[in-house]
């Protein structure tokens, strides 16, 4: 049985296509990127256009939609952490979004708690269950937004996080997502499913 559907030209002045994207493509994870700027003010903002782009070199990347203080310090001191976003920090990640002046340190503004890095040099965030210490890799223009590519250089792990395997579990990773409008998504319920090897192991 065919569903009808709503037809949209993404280059149609009336179609929005940022509110189609951000409500269709989800979860989204949620990079919360510290940096440092050239005259070494801190910043802490949440990104949520994020994923892994390459496994060997680790590469990860995110998109910073118009030029905000992230990408600025990012450019100019090739150094960032991404901060994994879980639910325990709900509301000061959110709070981090505020359009905050230039010369204004987030984790200041707002009391957020941070620990030095071992190899760059902004700081993580204290309570993030996960810390990824990144260089920059390259970027790419996009229209309006740049795409960033940033190569992981080290894993800060909270040992409370991590499952007999040595790897993060999701029910301790408690990851916060983006989803459309103002909704937010909670850690996800998980089921296992094992990865087909050959078409022999396709369930039919």
């Amino acid at each position: 049985m065919a569903h009808p559907r709503r037809i949209l030209r993404t280059d149609d002045p009336q179609v929005n296509a940022y509110r189609w994207l951000t409500s269709t493509v989800l979860p989204r994870p949620i990079a919360w990127v510290s940096t440092v700027s050239a005259d070494g003010v801190g910043n802490l903002a949440p990104h949520s256009f994020f994923t892994v782009a390459c496994a060997r070199p680790p590469i990860i990347a995110f998109s910073s939609v118009t030029r905000k203080d992230t990408l600025a310090n990012v450019e100019a001191t090739g150094e960032l952490v991404v901060n994994v976003a879980s639910l325990p920090q709900r509301d000061l990640v959110n709070d981090s979004s505020a359009l905050f002046p230039a010369g204004v340190d987030e984790t200041v503004a707002l009391g957020i708690a941070t620990e030095p890095s071992e190899l760059v040099t902004p700081p993580r965030v204290a309570d993030a269950p996960v810390a990824l210490e990144c260089r920059l890799h390259s970027t790419v223009e996009l229209g309006d937004s740049t795409l960033v590519l940033a190569h992981v250089l080290l894993v800060a792990a909270r040992e409370d996080v991590l499952a007999t395997d040595g790897y993060p579990s999701v029910d301790r990773l408690q990851p916060l997502s983006r989803l459309g409008r103002n909704e937010w998504g909670l850690p996800p319920e998980v089921f296992t499913l094992d990865r087909p090897t050959s078409p022999e192991d396709v369930h039919r």
